[in-house]
């Protein structure tokens, strides 16, 4: 259904007001332009932690990514970082909306100059779902949110994701990406030097299919390692998600890498 957005949101008043992991978490986000898909809820779900742990969404968007994991670990604190101002402030309405204020915020700010409360080692893992097209690549959607979420800008390319990630997460700390398949390269060897005990696990459209995307996790300071898990198969052969899919995005369960 429609919602109606109050003084403090964007100018825009047009939103679908949205439900996750099978009517746990509801989502406000923008009619028109990039929504969220299944992808923040297998990011979320491939990160654990310990009570009293901090988390780092980058580029939280409108918070489905952190709304999902609040949902799932209660003694977890989240705080993502955002930089367009209209999706801070559905992603503030969506924290009220489900009852995580205290424990989720969603800041304004750059992750090239994040705000000074992001300190150097201060997160004990941080989680991404970075743009996925490199500069060049594809050609930009007319559409401004869809082209700020979808394609990297120039001087902001997957190794400066890479590096804030690491930046912000402490040493022995995790970090975690959800990310093309096609680019597994890339991302690994971004996160190569300065993590390790890397997993990749991949996404399969289905049993026996190319997998579209990949999580990849690794650990700040850990000696250098990759293993290759046999990942998740999304879909039966009728086109149904398979129970393991439906458990994570239906029940909000964690998914072991």
């Amino acid at each position: 259904m429609n919602a109606n957005i109050d003084a403090g949101a964007p100018d825009q008043t047009d939103f679908t007001e949205d439900h996750m992991l099978g009517g746990q978490i509801t989502l406000c986000q923008p009619k028109e332009g990039y929504r969220a898909a299944i992808d923040p809820v297998f990011l979320a779900a491939a990160v654990s932690g310990a009570p009293g742990d901090h988390v780092l969404d980058a580029g939280a968007g409108v918070g489905a990514a952190a709304l999902c994991l609040a949902n799932r670990l209660k003694k977890v604190r989240v705080t993502g970082i955002e930089i367009n101002p209209e999706s801070v402030a559905l992603a503030q309405r969506n924290i009220q909306l489900n009852g995580f204020v205290g424990r989720l915020d969603i800041i304004e700010g750059d992750i090239l100059s994040p705000p000074t409360s992001f300190s150097p080692g201060s997160f004990d893992q941080v989680m991404a779902n970075p743009p996925y097209h490199a500069v060049g690549r594809t050609d930009p959607s007319p559409d401004a949110g869809k082209a700020m979420a979808h394609a990297e800008k120039p001087g902001v390319d997957l190794n400066v994701w890479v590096s804030f990630a690491l930046d912000m997460v402490r040493t022995q700390g995790v970090v975690t990406f959800i990310y093309p398949a096609d680019r597994e390269s890339e991302l690994i060897d971004a996160l190569v030097g300065q993590s390790g005990n890397l997993v990749v696990f991949p996404l399969l459209p289905k049993v026996g299919a190319r997998p579209k995307r990949i999580i990849v996790q690794a650990t700040k300071g850990a000696p250098v390692s990759t293993r290759h898990a046999g990942g998740l198969a999304l879909h039966d052969e009728n086109g149904a998600f398979t129970p393991e899919a439906e458990a994570i995005l239906r029940q909000g369960k964690g998914l072991e890498l």
